[in-house]
């Protein structure tokens, strides 16, 4: 039988049960727990924030060791290229110095057998008449130094612009630009106006010389030469000026130079010093006839 609450009404077992559920919502057990936390004096809040300042710790200094080695890495390999690079820097001019030494010592030996050959064949008049050949066939081949008056023909490129970018101070206006096809026009322009001997840049140009445009650099018998472009010509500067004016690709030239920018002048020399050339290649010889006399003995 059940007992009658006050007021007169029943209560039942389950509704009891119900009610106490309803009214302590907290794990009795739970809640001894955190009471015998707080007699020690702990603070679960600090406790449950310990384990995440741990993890943000570790991972800034597992960070901050990466960057470390990261840049240790990089500091190393800048290092490397450096020092390789210096290293080549250094193994490029020793063999530019003992190739000049090496052309130096050629010229001199050059020199010698030269002059031992000419004293050989001025002692005869046939060998006479040999000398003054080969000095014409020399001059043709551009393998002696010439010195006189001409033409100096410049062909420069077009200006940097500074207005059209402010960061850099300027960009490079690549159709401005003096091509391989340009001086091979304005030397072609000076052989046919009677030129004697030309020249790019100090280097000199022979029958079998080339002009190419390899990367960004223009090659004369693959030397390098570089802006401003100095082309020389020996000759009569009246005349030369006079039919190289008169050439149609040079009025075409100058016509591009002046839509682009380019830098085409030319001016009338005094006096004009042109190198010799580099030996030629051997391509074509024939034996002596055997009934030819001597030219050291003249027999």
């Amino acid at each position: 039988m059940t007992a009658a609450p006050p007021g007169g009404r029943l209560r039942s077992m389950g509704a009891s049960l119900l009610d106490d559920v309803l009214a302590e919502t907290l794990d009795p057990a739970y809640a001894q727990a955190a009471e015998a936390r707080a007699a020690r004096g702990e603070d679960p809040a600090t406790r449950r924030r310990w384990p995440g300042q741990v993890a943000v710790a570790l991972t800034m200094a597992v960070a901050g060791l990466l960057v470390v080695v990261t840049y240790d890495l990089a500091a190393a390999r800048d290092q490397g290229r450096q020092e390789i690079r210096e290293t080549l820097v250094q193994d490029i001019r020793a063999e530019t110095d003992a190739g000049d030494e090496l052309a130096g010592t050629l010229e001199d030996l050059r020199a010698e057998v030269t002059r031992a050959r000419d004293e050989l064949l001025a002692s005869s008049a046939t060998g006479q008449r040999a000398l003054e050949e080969l000095a014409a066939a020399e001059a043709a081949a551009g393998v002696v130094p010439v010195t006189g008056p001409g033409l100096l023909v410049t062909l420069a490129n077009a200006e940097v612009d500074a207005d059209d970018d402010p960061v850099s101070g300027g960009t490079e206006n690549t159709a401005g630009r003096v091509r391989d096809g340009d001086l091979q026009l304005v030397v072609n322009a000076l052989w046919a106006a009677g030129a004697e001997a030309i020249s790019i840049n100090g280097q000199r140009l022979g029958p079998t010389s080339a002009i190419r445009f390899a990367g960004e650099a223009v090659l004369v018998d693959f030397q390098p030469v570089t802006n401003p472009y100095e082309v020389s010509a020996i000759g009569d500067p009246d005349t030369l000026a006079n039919a190289f004016l008169d050439s149609p690709e040079v009025i075409r030239l100058a016509e591009v130079s002046q839509n682009f920018g380019l830098q085409f002048t030319f001016a009338k020399e005094d006096e004009l010093r042109l190198p010799a050339a580099g030996t030629p290649e051997l391509r074509d010889a024939e034996p002596a006839p055997r009934d030819r006399t001597d030219p050291t003995t003249g027999d």
